[in-house]
This record gives C-alpha cells, sequence and structure tokens, in this order.
C-alpha cells in the first residue's frame, strides 16, 4: 500500500497561452499591493466604505493578527454567517493570509442547518452578522448554545460544539459570550504580528483554504474543500476572459457565501488590480442601479432571476 507522504500534487493542463498561477490568495492580494496599492479596492455603499488595495490589506492582516492572539492555527476552520458587507471580504482575506480554513455558511440557514455545518468541520471560530432579514442570528446561536451567556468570550466551552470557541459578532455591541469583530485586530500584539509573517512562509498554493456547502438537493450538503490554487486560478482566469485590467471597476450584487460573490467576484478583483462594489447586504434593483452609476462601474454580475 502506498503511503500518503508519498503522493504528490498533480494536474492536467490543457494547450494554454499563460500557465497557472501558482500562489497563495494572500500573496496574489500582497503583489497586487505593490503594483497598485493606492487604486481603490473596495467600495461598500451601504456601510460608506471606501478603502485602497494598501489599506485593505492592513485591515485584513490586523485582523488575522487578532484571530491569531485568539489561539487560532493554520488549518483552523472559520465559518461566516452574514449578507455581504466589508467583514466579509475582510475575513475571506484574513483566513488566506494566515492560513485558516474559511468556512461559507448560507445567510438563509436555520438553526438545525447551522448546527449541522459547525458540526460537520469543526468550526473554531464562528463570524456572524446579528440578523440579516427576518433572521435573528443572535437567537439563533443562543438557541443552540443555551449556556453562551455563561461563558468568557472567545473561550466557549460546550459539550454541544467542543471545537467552537469564538463567536464574533458584526456591529458596534455585543451580547455576553461574543466578540465583537471590530475589536479583534486590536487584540494582537507584535508578537502576533510577526507570527502572522512568519506562518506565511509555510503556506502552500495546495493548501486548503475554504469550504462551500453543497445545497443538499438530494440528501445532507456536502461540505467541497477547496484549495488556493483552485479558486485562485478560477477568479484569475475568469477576471482574463472578460478583460479585467486594474481600472475595471466591478459591481458585486450576487452572495459572498456562494462561489459567484467571493471566487468570480472578490478574486477575480484581486487578482487583476480591479475595484469591488458592493450596492447592498443582498440584491436590491435600485441600490445596484445606483452604484453602477455613481461608481462608474465598468461591470455588473448578475442571475436570470434578478
Amino acid at each position: 500500500m502506498t503511503k500518503a507522504h508519498d503522493f504528490t500534487p498533480s494536474y492536467l493542463c490543457g494547450t494554454s497561452s499563460e500557465p497557472l498561477l501558482y500562489k497563495t490568495i494572500g500573496e496574489a492580494l500582497k503583489d497586487t499591493v505593490v503594483k497598485w496599492g493606492e487604486r481603490e479596492a473596495l467600495v461598500i455603499c451601504h456601510q460608506n466604505i471606501r478603502w485602497s488595495y494598501k489599506e485593505l490589506l492592513a485591515k485584513v492582516d490586523a485582523f488575522a493578527a487578532g484571530l491569531l492572539h485568539l489561539g487560532l492555527v493554520p488549518g483552523d476552520r472559520v465559518g461566516v454567517w452574514s449578507p455581504n458587507n466589508a467583514e466579509w471580504v475582510i475575513t475571506q482575506l484574513a483566513t488566506a493570509r494566515a492560513g485558516f480554513i474559511l468556512v461559507n455558511l448560507n445567510p438563509a440557514y436555520r438553526p438545525r442547518e447551522l448546527e449541522y455545518a459547525l458540526k460537520k468541520v469543526d468550526c473554531k471560530a464562528l463570524i456572524l452578522a446579528k440578523h440579516f432579514k427576518s433572521s435573528d442570528y443572535i437567537d439563533m446561536v443562543k438557541g443552540l448554545i443555551p449556556n453562551v451567556s455563561d461563558c468568557h468570550a472567545g473561550q466557549l466551552a460546550t459539550d454541544e460544539f467542543p471545537s467552537l470557541k469564538s463567536l464574533i459578532v458584526i456591529g458596534d455591541s455585543a451580547p455576553s459570550g461574543f466578540l465583537k469583530f471590530n475589536e479583534i485586530s486590536a487584540l494582537a500584539t507584535a508578537i502576533d504580528h510577526k507570527n502572522l509573517i512568519d506562518l506565511q512562509k509555510n503556506l502552500q498554493p495546495d493548501d486548503a483554504i475554504n469550504i462551500q456547502f453543497t445545497s443538499g438537493t438530494t440528501g445532507a450538503p456536502k461540505g467541497a474543500t477547496l484549495t488556493h490554487h483552485n479558486i485562485l486560478n478560477n477568479g484569475y482566469f475568469t477576471a482574463q476572459r472578460q478583460g479585467f485590467t486594474h481600472k475595471d471597476r466591478l459591481c458585486i450584487p450576487v452572495p459572498l457565501y456562494h462561489c459567484f460573490g467571493m471566487v468570480l467576484g472578490v478574486l477575480a478583483c484581486v487578482s487583476t488590480g480591479a475595484c469591488m462594489v458592493f450596492p447592498d447586504e443582498s440584491f436590491e434593483p435600485l441600490k445596484v442601479l445606483k452604484a453602477v452609476s455613481e461608481e462608474k462601474c465598468t461591470a455588473l454580475y448578475g442571475v436570470p432571476t434578478m
């Protein structure tokens, strides 16, 4: 029997005018900052946010270092349960910079579905919005973890979710047992920032970096594990096929929890220096048209049901 360490990664590559990228998402972001650091990277219309690539990287690395301070290590799973916002993008890129595995959670999940996903992949941290539309995320989490208010923030101890240690809520306030997203970066020490730099030397393009769940139409949802190499190239070559450059501005009203938003949207822009424009936390026709007009978008994503 062949031992696991005897295997080497292999790819079947057809004829191409351009080779596949072989770098991590974190390296791709850093390369873009070197080339176009002062150009706009992210516009979140509903949050009144406008950041350059240089500013985005600084926020991403600060958040990644904060997660390291909480005790996360490369390979740990970090769930994100939220509609579109700046915090989602920061989380996506911070997990890539630190080697954590981002777990996309559908904003429409109900408690049973959330419980299944968290247990399936052993999430160590969950980043969540307070609410979205009719869903109260905080109440749903409290329903699954009745003793959360009795736990120290960042030191969750529960028999139901033994791997889950940190609940991080997006917003200006957090209930007992939860950490505030905006405070995570401030937790990081100089040692945490140094550790972030050091661990990046060991990250590889073939490392797992993302888990996306299937819809579960014919059975329980399956967690598809994706690598830097996989999704970075999907984003990059989608951008190349559309002719994106650092001068483009892409309007992204599709959801970030789906590959359309986070891969063909975020990574297409990060890999080419284009600007990401998010009109709102979810699709609103008038806000999309307003964003396209005011932000002078050169491309717009959508699906037929829009």
